[in-house]
């Protein structure tokens, strides 16, 4: 009963925060005080509690750790120019016919080095949603291909935060996560290439506007210089480098290329680091603005808060009458089913990707363990359903930031196909990834 009305006061502080425009962190600060409580009725001790809290907290230093990194690394990305090189060269190369299978795979490809989804919606979705409204291009399909796009790369890379994330708090090599994410990818991307084609040669894109592509390369150096910290991104981890080392090495790399090819002094590097990039031009501010520690502020309120949850509900076994349920659907609808059902209804509720990851292994581990699924398993089907589910659920961040920053209404979202024919295939195809 205790921990039935702590989830009811969480839940209702999160709904208040959302609908009165509150950060989260609120919300969660609420929801870890009627944990505690609902853990001393329990018969812990506040000193227990406190204990467990702060050991869940030391499992989550290397995921904040990262977090801290890309916060960097999104600010130098933009001041060297990096993000510009491949958004002014990946958008010349369109081809008016294939204008929406483009702009998913460039979006598919700078979300992979980048390994986040909202800097690539804020910078290379903004430009492809004016360059399909100027063209007179589906606006919803275009939409729909770029959060595909970005989508991908916060799935399948090595770097990305998510992907870090649900490595960690399931106890996985990246490495090997992201290998198998690949491989359940496939067929999905296979079949989403070849809807966007279909869609492209339909809507073809009639003109091109190409002011903000001026602007572009007028206010940076866009030398080859600019792509070394996207090179190293790219290139590292396949020597299976220690991720913060790669992220380091991008990061310095950017650093330098900042004050040495963009001619910008140090301290305005290392504003930029902390609270973001600030373009001079009042026209590409809206496009490449953004970035810094400052940005990962709040994710890392979530992840922190989330860990102390983590390890309330490990210590005092709270999650176990829920456990047992889940046990139970386990066995009538298998694994992923279960995951699918669980991580939908997180979402739902707390509208947050890191949280929604976090509550379906707290949720899920054990009833894994029980009916003989392993960690990767876990990893493997948390990415094919929490991190992906997250951008089809409207009032969930990781849906409405980006349609908020493309400009798009929420009919894009039936264009979103990879978001929905990931965890569709994966159903079919799961059991030749996982014999046992």
């Amino acid at each position: 009963m205790p921990l039935l009305f702590a989830f009811i006061l969480f839940v209702a502080s999160m709904v208040f925060c959302l609908g009165a425009g509150y950060s989260i962190l609120f919300a969660m600060i609420v929801g870890l005080v009627a944990f505690t409580i609902a853990g001393h009725l329990n018969s812990f001790s506040y000193k227990e509690l406190t204990g467990m809290a702060i050991l869940g907290v030391r499992e989550s230093f290397i995921v904040l750790k990262i977090m801290i990194l890309i916060g960097f690394l999104t600010a130098v990305w933009r001041s060297s120019g990096t993000i510009t090189f491949f958004v002014y060269y990946g958008t010349s190369i369109i081809t008016p016919a294939l204008f929406i299978l483009i702009s998913f795979l460039l979006c598919c490809f700078l979300s992979y080095i980048l390994g986040t989804s909202f800097g690539v919606a804020g910078t290379l979705g903004v430009i492809l949603m004016v360059l399909a409204r100027s063209g007179n291009v589906n606006e919803s399909m275009v939409a729909g291909a770029v959060i595909s796009g970005i989508y991908f790369g916060d799935r399948n890379s090595p770097v990305s935060s998510s992907a870090i994330l649900v490595a960690s708090i399931t106890q996985t090599n990246i490495y090997e996560n992201v290998k198998l994410m690949f491989r359940t990818s496939g067929i999905p991307l296979i079949l989403v290439t070849a809807i966007y084609a279909v869609l492209s040669i339909l809507n073809p894109l009639k003109t091109i506007d190409t002011n903000v592509l001026h602007a572009l390369h007028t206010d940076f150096n866009l030398s080859l210089w600019t792509v070394i910290p996207a090179v190293f991104m790219l290139i590292l981890p396949l020597f299976r480098m220690n991720i913060v080392w790669v992220f380091i090495t991008s990061i310095l790399s950017g650093f330098l290329i900042t004050i040495t090819v963009q001619g910008i002094t140090v301290t305005d590097t290392l504003k930029y680091c902390i609270l973001g990039y600030q373009s001079e031009n009042f026209n590409l501010g809206f496009i490449l603005n953004g970035g810094g520690v400052i940005s990962m502020l709040t994710v890392c309120g979530v992840v922190l808060l989330s860990s102390a949850y983590s390890g309330i509900f490990k210590g005092t076994d709270m999650l176990a009458v829920i456990q047992e349920k889940l046990d139970v659907l386990i066995v009538k609808i298998g694994r992923f089913g279960s995951m699918l059902i669980t991580s939908t209804l997180v979402t739902c509720v707390f509208c947050n990707q890191t949280i929604a990851s976090m509550m379906s292994r707290d949720l899920l581990a054990k009833p894994y363990e029980n009916s003989g699924g392993t960690n990767l398993e876990l990893a493997v089907d948390i990415e094919n359903s929490s991190i992906v589910l997250c951008g089809l659920i409207p009032w969930a961040i990781s849906c409405s930031v980006p349609l908020q920053m493309l400009g798009a209404g929420y009919s894009a979202l039936l264009f979103a196909c990879l978001l929905y024919i990931i965890p569709l295939c994966y159903i079919f195809t799961k059991k030749f990834h996982f014999n046992r």
